[in-house]
């Protein structure tokens, strides 16, 4: 089984309006509200590629009841831990430009936090664990290598798509993938990476470092995938970028429901991009015909 971790989850409110007049009364044109939060764009796309997942995470309060009968109407199994606070709302404010105001989220008590553990504790060596996005400000900052950890005790496979130090702590831990974009590759040494070429030799360093795959975007430029033993250069299909939200949370989704049917990196990594880009070209995310309209413009090469 395929499990994701979204420890501060959300209720995304996206509201549009032609101009915001602070201080004034506005009136919106349109109004939506959804799920937000990485685990949770993943498990939606597994679903989308007739892939099962299981959700896990924090969820509380009538936010966190609306978020969980989401899920259970897309038929996506939802085993989150219930707390007593109301699971947070963050605002997307479409106008002349968008703003976007997240909220820091709910207390996650000691309690809370081992209840989870003992969730992760029962994963085994056929299970692969999504570990996406932040953790809420009340949890300790070695959370993810708390519970990688238990991954490794497990032998459980685990994927971390997280930035920053969140990330720098998991990787002499030995994750199955991470998926820094160039930006945030740059950041991890200290360098500006702006082409596929200059990914290598600091995708190698990870994987030195621990890492067994690295899969790292370059938006129009293509991405790169690098293990022990290959180094894969991918283009990216040609289209309208419609918006970037979720797109690597789709990448990530259809990288491990390829390698989980097929075992096959370079057919994961073929599959990985074109969902990236199909979320990226559509409002929301991808569906499986549109990711499948686009892998024939996906073409790998091998770099020596």
């Amino acid at each position: 089984m395929i499990y994701t971790l979204t420890l501060n989850p959300s209720l995304d409110y996206m509201i549009e309006l032609d101009q915001v007049a602070l201080g004034e009364l506005n009136r919106t044109n349109n109004e939506a509200k959804f799920p937000g939060g990485k685990g949770i764009n993943v498990s939606q796309v597994l679903k989308r590629l007739d892939v099962d997942s299981k959700a896990l995470g924090f969820l509380g309060g009538f936010t966190g009841d609306y978020i969980e009968g989401f899920l259970k109407s897309l038929d996506i199994q939802a085993e989150f831990v219930r707390i007593k606070e109301d699971t947070r709302i963050n605002v997307k404010l479409k106008s002349e430009t968008e703003t976007e105001i997240n909220a820091q989220g709910p207390s996650i008590t000691k309690e809370n936090y081992e209840a989870l553990k003992s969730k992760i504790r029962g994963l085994t060596s056929k299970d692969i664990l999504v570990l996406a996005g932040s953790i809420p400000a009340s949890m300790p900052d070695h959370t993810y290598e708390e519970l990688v950890k238990i991954c490794n005790e497990n032998g459980t496979k685990f994927v971390v798509d997280a930035e920053g130090d969140l990330l720098r702590k998991v990787i002499p831990l030995k994750p199955f993938l991470i998926k820094p974009n160039h930006h945030e590759l740059g950041d991890l040494f200290n360098t500006v990476i702006t082409t596929c070429e200059e990914v290598i030799p600091y995708g190698k360093e990870l994987i030195n470092q621990g890492v067994q795959n690295v899969i790292v975007s370059l938006a129009e430029k293509g991405a790169v995938l690098i293990n022990n033993e290959i180094t894969l250069i991918a283009t990216v299909p040609k289209g309208k970028v419609i918006s970037s939200v979720g797109a690597g949370d789709s990448l990530v989704a259809g990288f491990i429901a390829t390698y989980a049917r097929t075992k096959s990196i370079e057919e994961a990594f073929r599959f990985s991009v074109a969902a990236g880009s199909a979320t990226a070209f559509s409002i929301g995310l991808c569906t499986r015909e549109k990711v499948e309209s686009l892998l024939p413009q996906v073409t790998i090469k091998m770099h020596s």
